[in-house]
């Protein structure tokens, strides 16, 4: 009388979830890389590592590496102006490590790839 295979959401469902979890397991390993990479990093400036996996503290650790004021923080909170405070941060990380401005930069759009270089590296050395 009813014809209920119109309603069958199964195939629709499935693809959505596996649609969804490569995304999430690509994240997820990108997030450990640039852990992994900063924990690193932190080593090599005589930082404890440890502190790349604490959310705010990480970025106050960064700032006593790149020798800016911890003020820094406060603009990681105003519009466009995190922006200006990533891009100071970076370039002046990479200062630290013997690399160029355009390095620091690149790092902005690309600390998957820069990071990792920067913490495995052997000629990166914390200045």
């Amino acid at each position: 009388m009813y014809d209920y295979d119109l309603y069958d959401y199964s195939a629709g469902v499935s693809t959505t979830s596996s649609i969804g979890t490569f995304p999430l397991i690509g994240g997820s390993l990108a997030s450990i890389l640039i852990i992994v990479s900063l924990w690193k990093i932190f080593k090599k400036a005589g930082k404890p590592g440890w502190a790349s996996i604490v959310p705010i503290y990480n970025m106050i650790v960064l700032l006593e590496i790149t020798e800016l004021p911890l003020w820094y923080i406060v603009l990681f909170f105003i519009p466009f102006a995190n922006i200006y405070a990533l891009f100071k941060i970076y370039i002046e990380l990479a200062h630290k490590f013997g690399k160029s401005t355009g390095f620091g930069v690149a790092t902005v759009f690309f600390s998957i790839v820069c990071l990792p270089i920067l913490a495995f590296s052997k000629t990166a050395e914390y200045k």
